[in-house]
C-alpha cells in the first residue's frame, strides 16, 4: 500500500521538529561567542578605563557592560561649553600686550588695571579641567 498525505506530512514536521531540536543549541552556542567576543573586543577597547576603576579585579561580562555604557554616557555627554575660557586668554593677550611698553600713557594704565582686576575676578577665571573618572557603579549582590 502507497503512503498517505497525511501519514507523509506528519513525517516531515517530525523531521523538522527534530532537526529544529538539533540545530537549536548549535545557533545558541554561535550567539552566545558572539557575545562573549563582542564583550572581550569592548575589554580590550577601554582597557585604561577597567584598571583606573578596578585595577587588582577579575571583571564579569555584566562589570564590563556596565563599565561600558559609563563610559560612553561621559562621552557623548556634551560638555557646557562657557565663553569663561575665550575670554579669560583675551583678558591675558591684552594685559601681556599692555605691559610690554614702558612708557604708558593714561588710558594705557586704567586699562591695564582694569583687565587686572578683571583677570584676578573668581568670576571670570576660566574653570579647572579635571578628568572626570568612569563611575564604578556596578551592581554586586554581595
Amino acid at each position: 500500500m502507497a503512503p498517505t498525505i497525511a501519514a507523509a506530512m506528519g513525517y516531515s514536521q517530525g523531521h523538522l521538529t527534530m532537526t529544529n531540536k538539533l540545530r537549536k543549541p548549535v545557533v545558541e552556542k554561535m550567539r552566545r561567542d558572539r557575545i562573549n567576543s563582542s564583550i572581550e573586543q569592548l575589554k580590550t577597547l577601554l582597557r585604561k578605563e577597567f584598571v583606573k576603576q578596578q585595577p587588582d579585579s577579575k571583571l564579569e561580562k555584566a562589570d564590563i557592560l556596565e563599565m561600558t555604557v559609563c563610559y560612553l554616557r561621559q562621552s557623548a555627554s556634551p560638555r557646557p561649553a562657557t565663553g569663561n575660557e575665550g575670554y579669560s586668554r583675551c583678558v591675558q593677550e591684552i594685559v601681556h600686550f599692555l605691559s610690554r611698553d614702558e612708557m604708558k600713557t593714561e588710558t594705557q594704565r586704567k586699562l591695564l588695571n582694569h583687565f587686572q582686576a578683571a583677570q584676578n575676578s573668581p568670576a571670570h577665571q576660566s574653570p579647572v579641567k579635571e578628568a572626570t573618572p568612569v563611575k564604578s557603579a556596578l551592581w554586586r549582590p554581595w
